[in-house]
């Protein structure tokens, strides 16, 4: 009978011990995306303009000035990403799964760049090539060369 505690005490110190050691993975963050007429970077603008994320990171693009929408660019998102587009005036929700580059555009103002750019997780080289060579209106190429020169 005492043998049994003895042994029951040491399992279950090896199982916490376990608990212990084992990696905790790290809590999704909450990032929050303003959408506005005016901003440090001009006129029509998404701040921040660039948001580095993990995998399960959730991204909050609030309107923070009228007339407003965000939404993904369907030539600038990973393989397999779900596309999302927001509703104009209202809050665009977008949960990232997959690593990779994520294009945001505001429809209404995106021919006068209003784009952002999501890296969520490591890109690859190719990953990153494929993103600079996306065409897109003048105004807003300029922005997103600027967001891509940020990616790490």
């Amino acid at each position: 009978m005492e043998s049994d505690v003895i042994d029951l005490r040491l399992s279950g110190g090896l199982a916490a011990a376990a608990l212990f050691l084992s990696p905790v993975p790290a809590a999704a963050k909450d990032i929050v995306v303003h959408m506005k007429n005016q901003g440090t970077d001009g006129a029509m603008v998404f701040e921040p303009s660039f948001v580095k994320a993990a995998p399960g990171d959730t991204i909050r693009f609030k309107p923070t000035d009228p007339s407003h929408n965000a939404e993904t660019m369907a030539n600038m998102l990973p393989a397999g990403a779900t596309p999302v587009k927001g509703v104009m005036n209202k809050e665009m929700v977008l949960t990232v799964a997959k690593p990779g580059l994520y294009g945001i555009k505001c429809m209404p103002h995106y021919s006068m760049g209003m784009v952002a750019l999501v890296q969520v997780g490591k890109v690859s080289a190719a990953e990153l090539t494929a993103a600079k060579a996306v065409k897109l209106p003048p105004f807003a190429a300029k922005r997103m060369t600027a967001a891509l020169a940020k990616v790490k």
